[in-house]
């Protein structure tokens, strides 16, 4: 595209006008990616239909020979669906490449984490994440991603220790009442 300007602000301009084309989504060089990693809250904005078709006609024209590059791209853009279904096969895709691509596991953390983040599968986000920041602690989207798994974490703990002590308050006032109940007798 010739701009200076980072991916997620490039996929913004684009125009129904434009035709879309496999050069506007995420990295075509590993090169690329320092500097245009978008933030953990780019991921909350899924990718258009179409933009989505473009990266699963590309992997299914690919096949059995799908590059790891092709295979990256479409993971990337079904992480960033709203559908479970969606993420979750980008989450498999990922993974693929984490295992069999050794020299690309560096950029697969980032998105393995975002993944499974967005999946609330938080202790898994947590150490694809803490892999990452091992590697880069200067990473700011790791950072951020870390903020985002720890407010959910907290928040879901303080949910489910109010679930907890709702369940023993009840509990708490039915055995009272049967033992109120069994003293009459």
């Amino acid at each position: 595209m010739g701009s200076n300007l980072p991916y997620y602000e490039q996929r913004r301009q684009l125009s129904p006008e434009k035709p879309i084309r496999l050069e506007h989504f995420p990295y075509r060089r590993v090169a690329d990616m320092a500097s245009v990693l978008p933030d953990a809250a780019d991921a909350d904005s899924p990718l258009k239909a179409d933009e989505l078709q473009v990266l699963r006609a590309q992997y299914e024209k690919e096949g059995y020979y799908v590059g790891v590059q092709t295979k990256f791209n479409y993971a990337w853009g079904l992480i960033k669906s709203s559908s479970r279904n969606e993420q979750q096969e980008g989450v498999r895709l990922l993974s693929d490449i984490f295992r069999n691509a050794p020299e690309r596991r560096r950029e697969c953390l980032y998105y393995l984490a975002l993944g499974n983040y967005k999946l609330g599968n938080y202790a898994e986000a947590r150490r694809y994440n803490d892999l990452l920041l091992d590697h880069e602690p200067a990473n700011l989207q790791g950072s951020s991603l870390r903020g985002l798994i720890d407010d959910k974490v907290a928040k879901e703990g303080l949910m489910g220790v109010a679930i907890l002590s709702g369940v023993a308050i009840a509990a708490g006032v039915v055995g009272g009442m049967l033992f109120k109940g069994a003293k009459r007798r």
